[in-house]
């Protein structure tokens, strides 16, 4: 049984003719914002958090008061990839522990959440959501009550997969990122963190594989995903094959060919964004590396959908 105490789910439970009266003064972001959130307390250990977040498939998880129900901060897997080793927060493992990665991944949550937090009302339209999750860069963000209370959360996903009819016929090339940042099988997990965090990024194409230099900085051979570092954290083989508790070890002796996908998905410039949408929802994925033959010519995001939907 689940220790409660260690993971909230709100739900929004009551009578239908309560819930009939609190709807009618929501905000048409509440149609589709997920109400059954599952959060978790500011004690939680890092390694505990990302096992939560590899249970549930979650890439957040939002940090509530255990008593008060009142949202905290937020946790994200670009927040681990910070700590492991890409960031500012890789100096609680640096300094604090001096390098002990093991008695680091027990510290708090609250360590390395965020507190300073952008919110959206349950009051709030759809539009100022988009709107506030463009200019702030977010890929998700809590929605609370007047209270202050977790209310509900929607993610860039909510928001794309919801909308993409308006923008279905647009295609592909129209919104993807023809800027990509890429790197090589035999990059360390350590350096490929810290590519990730410094440049904002969720997903890195590995390329290479070519005895021609020129190809080999195109042809794709996998993909690294911040799931991926998540997973690997949360792995048991991890823990069983350590040689030292040293994090260093970890990061330096680990290649990013050890854990990324071999095989991604790719989409070609001409895919329209309505199809690009339903290859995000089948396949549970936020964004693919855009190809042309054997060359990686771009990415797109969930993001780069959200522009698109803006635009109507």
């Amino acid at each position: 049984m689940k220790d409660k105490t260690s993971i909230n789910r709100k739900s929004n439970t009551g009578a239908v003719e309560r819930q009939t009266k609190v709807h009618d003064k929501e905000g048409d972001i509440m149609a589709i914002a997920s109400r059954d959130v599952v959060s978790i307390p500011p004690s939680k250990s890092i390694k505990d958090t990302a096992k939560v977040m590899m249970e549930h498939e979650f890439r957040r998880l939002p940090i509530t008061d255990p008593g008060s129900g009142k949202l905290l901060g937020i946790v994200t897997v670009m927040d681990i990839l910070d700590f492991f080793g890409g960031g500012k927060k890789f100096n609680i493992i640096e300094k604090k522990y001096e390098d002990n990665f093991l008695a680091a991944i027990n510290e708090p949550v609250k360590e390395i959440m965020t507190r300073d937090l952008i919110t959206e009302s349950n009051k709030s339209s759809i539009g100022e959501t988009i709107e506030t999750m463009l200019a702030n860069q977010l890929g998700a963000i809590p929605i609370v009550d007047a209270d202050e209370k977790l209310a509900g959360i929607v993610t860039e996903r909510d928001i794309a997969l919801s909308l993409a009819g308006v923008a279905g016929k647009d295609t592909v090339q129209d919104y993807m990122s023809p800027k990509v940042f890429t790197t090589t099988p035999g990059t360390s997990l350590g350096d490929a963190c810290k590519i990730m965090v410094r440049n904002g990024l969720r997903r890195i194409p590995i390329v290479g594989g070519e005895a021609d230099i020129s190809k080999a900085a195109k042809k794709l051979l996998g993909i690294l995903t911040s799931t991926d570092v998540v997973k690997f954290l949360n792995a048991k083989e991890l823990f069983d094959n350590l040689n030292s508790n040293l994090a260093s070890d970890v990061l330096d002796q680990t290649k990013i060919s050890d854990i990324m996908a071999k095989e991604p998905i790719t989409v070609e410039p001409t895919m329209t964004i309505g199809e690009l949408c339903e290859l995000f929802a089948e396949k549970n994925i936020g964004g693919v590396p855009v190809v042309k033959g054997d060359d990686v010519i771009g990415i797109v995001t969930e993001r780069d959908v959200l522009n698109a939907v803006k635009r109507y």
